[in-house]
């Protein structure tokens, strides 16, 4: 045989091989097809099945994860270091980049600590709130005790980490302080656990709001940020003496609503030993005395301008208190919760107020 004929064998059982390998193919195709589209199928079920999980789980995790950080003490710090941090700038000269990044150092690592510290109190509290405020992410079963731990540990870290790249001392002084007093509330612990005493639980929620947050985040601006000598301010004097009146209220009417927890776990709140409706009307009387003492203060202002806005704005806001809180009712928890809530509307208004107040 010769070469051009062995060639064209080859040729000739190649070509009969494939025309069998196609037969074969057309023979099993609607099998393997029918397979294909089946196992095509359920994958695709089962992605999309969790694709539609994922997508429940996501919003459920994130208002979990909002709940855990109490908005309400989140937005009362943002409007807090917000208002206080405005009080040294002088002029539109002040408003620079390098103001803006030592706003947001302080800001940012207050909301951190913010974080660890209501999140450390819902770790040590699980069975009460279980009681008081069982839609609580760690008392419903939402998270895990250790998903609470690593998200207050991380809280703390970060919040750190940012005050030590800051390099500011009065930022860093305040996170340590804020750190120290809000575990010693909460941790159950020797000599700790301040929070079933009632003078020691107020203390700390006074000292942080009304005392840290305005001396602390105002010489962070003043004197870390804008490189000025630390001269306390006529609106950082009020700020600190009025939010001391203010802070005193929230730390005792918060446990009013508390009150039933509190008692079977044996915490001395003052709504524990006085009653609910004393410590309530001792709450609107310190208020509407802060209120008045405010007033003065606004119209001994050299400003026309300021004068009728610190003097009317503080006015409208007593009275608004006054005519809520005509409509009292210490027994029903609900109604309790919705007041505590109103008081810190009124806290977070106080700060619109205090750059007025010169």
């Amino acid at each position: 045989m010769t070469t051009s004929q062995v060639k064209l064998s080859a040729i000739l059982n190649a070509t009969s091989l494939t025309r069998s390998i196609r037969r074969q193919k057309r023979q099993h195709s609607p099998v393997l097809q029918v397979r294909c589209y089946a196992i095509g199928g359920a994958q695709h079920e089962s992605i999309a099945t969790e694709f539609e999980e994922i997508c429940k789980e996501v919003p459920q995790k994130l208002g979990a994860f909002y709940r855990f950080c109490r908005p309400h003490t989140i937005f009362g710090t943002i409007i807090g270091i917000t208002s206080v941090s405005l009080l040294p700038m002088r002029s539109l000269d002040d408003f620079t980049m390098k103001a803006l990044w030592g706003f947001l150092e302080a800001l940012s690592s207050a909301l951190c600590m913010n974080i660890y510290v209501v999140g450390l109190n819902q770790l040590y509290d699980i069975q009460i709130d279980k009681v008081n405020k069982p839609s609580l992410p760690l008392a419903s079963g939402e998270f895990s005790v250790a998903t609470g731990a690593v998200l207050v540990l991380t809280s703390l870290i970060m919040s750190i980490a940012i005050g030590i790249r800051s390099k500011s001392a009065p930022l860093l002084c305040a996170l340590f302080i804020s750190f120290f007093l809000g575990s010693a509330y909460s941790v159950d612990a020797p000599l700790l656990r301040w929070k079933r005493n009632a003078f020691l639980a107020a203390s700390c929620i006074l000292f942080v709001r009304a005392v840290l947050v305005q001396l602390a985040f105002f010489a962070h601006m003043q004197q870390h940020v804008l490189k000025r000598p630390l001269a306390p301010t006529k609106s950082v004097v009020f700020a600190t003496l009025f939010m001391c009146c203010f802070s005193s209220v929230i730390a005792l009417f918060k446990d009013i609503p508390d009150i039933d927890g509190d008692r079977h776990f044996g915490v001395e709140s003052l709504s524990v030993r006085l009653g609910p409706e004393r410590v309530y009307w001792l709450c609107i009387n310190i208020l509407l005395t802060a209120y008045g003492a405010a007033i003065l203060a606004g119209a001994s202002s050299t400003n026309l301008c300021q004068m009728i806005i610190t003097v009317f704005g503080h006015g409208l806001l007593a009275f608004a208190l006054w005519q809520r809180a005509q409509h009292c009712d210490v027994e029903n928890k609900a109604w309790i919760t919705s007041f505590y809530m109103f008081i810190w509307k009124l806290f977070y208004a106080e700060y619109f107020l205090i750059p007025f107040v010169q």
